[in-house]
């Protein structure tokens, strides 16, 4: 057959063209988790509003009161306190102080009694209040509860605690897929607050961003799992049993729940990374029931079709077996990075975004 130099010609001609097309495609496959394009939209009935910038890298949010909100900033090394009051109807920062300085890539803070823990890279800590009460910056000095806990691809991140006065610790897996030489690293943690005595509350949990305790159904963490494997596996929204394995390492494709662990109660699209978790409360405006968590949903590089940066909800009803199962849908989408959640004791939701100099947000009744 005759060859055809015309052909050949013309695709050398552009293939320079189609080169940088697909480097440019790549680029923003990359870039696009972290991008904060803010042109949020959510359902008829309610508004999205930025209320603050300027807060660095938010990784929590953790209300004190119905008008003073901690702001954990991940990338400098603080804790934020905001007042925060209502305007016209409209949410107003109406004070800026540092809280907490010094920190090592703070990503949650957990205010309990007269003491407030902190997760850092790799370790727990605590401080106690100022005597004039929590909205006074402690000024130390520190114990270490928790310390040389091993960090790579994750790091420790949620702190809260469940209605017996146990902390949990969020602590997560140093690699993608592999087996931890420290047996806290991919588990949640529990944690005596007041001496730092801890140990294996749940383990084979990869990546666990935060939990939440919903009255009558008991403690749900999210865990974004394995990245490489194309579709496989969801994100996963799971129920805590205490002593359970939850899959990782050995979530294969064919065994997505291994024999002998713990299935999630949710999920969302894969790689998605699903992260801040927030339980609906009864004074919210917000759809749902006293069993609807809502997610924030921060976005991932290890998709092919972009994912994430959005709101979910999910609606947790009893299961056939006796357990509990959720529903979860999209609520809010185009959010930019959104990464810690929290509602106000009112209803109204609070959301920051991780990139865009660190933005917080409000979702309200119109």
């Amino acid at each position: 057959m005759r060859d055809h130099p015309v052909n050949t010609v013309v695709l050398r001609r552009h293939l320079p063209g189609v080169v940088a097309v697909l480097l440019l495609l790549v680029v923003a496959r990359e870039v696009w988790p972290y991008a904060d394009v803010h042109q949020a939209e959510v359902g008829d009935g309610w508004t999205v509003s930025d209320v603050t910038m300027g807060l660095g890298g938010p990784t929590c949010l953790e209300w004190l009161d119905a008008a003073h909100l901690l702001v954990c900033d991940r990338d400098g090394g603080q804790v934020h306190l905001l007042s925060i009051g209502l305007v016209d109807g409209e949410w107003t920062v109406e004070d800026q102080v540092t809280w907490l300085d010094g920190l090592d890539r703070p990503h949650d803070v957990l205010v309990l009694n007269e003491t407030a823990l902190v997760s850092e890279s790799g370790r727990l800590r605590s401080i106690a209040l100022d005597a004039a009460g929590p909205l006074v910056p402690p000024s130390g000095p520190w114990s270490v509860l928790i310390d040389d806990v091993p960090t790579g691809n994750h790091q420790p991140n949620a702190i809260n605690v469940l209605p017996n006065g146990t902390a949990v610790w969020h602590v997560g897996s140093t690699c993608n897929v592999c087996s931890e030489a420290d047996e806290r690293n991919a588990a949640l943690v529990w944690v005596n607050p007041e001496d730092g005595s801890h140990g294996v509350l749940a383990s084979g949990v990869r990546n666990s961003f935060d939990g939440a305790w919903v009255p009558g159904v008991g403690y749900l963490f999210s865990d974004n799992g394995r990245d490489w494997d194309g579709d496989h596996p969801p994100e996963e929204v799971n129920l805590l049993v205490e002593g359970a394995a939850y899959g990782w390492p050995d979530d294969e494709p064919d065994t997505p729940v291994p024999p002998g662990t713990v299935g999630p109660v949710a999920t969302w699209l894969p790689h998605s990374s699903l992260n801040g978790l927030a339980v609906r409360p009864a004074t919210s405006s917000l759809p749902g029931g006293n069993a609807t968590v809502y997610a924030t949903v921060y976005g991932s590089w290890n998709s092919v079709v972009p994912v994430g940066h959005e709101i979910v909800r999910i609606d947790l009803a009893p299961s056939a077996d006796g357990g509990w199962e959720g529903t979860t849908t999209s609520f809010a989408t185009n959010l930019g990075t959104p990464l810690p959640i929290a509602f106000h004791p009112d209803g109204d939701l609070f959301y920051a975004t991780f990139g865009g100099n660190g933005r917080l947000h409000v979702i309200q009744a119109e």
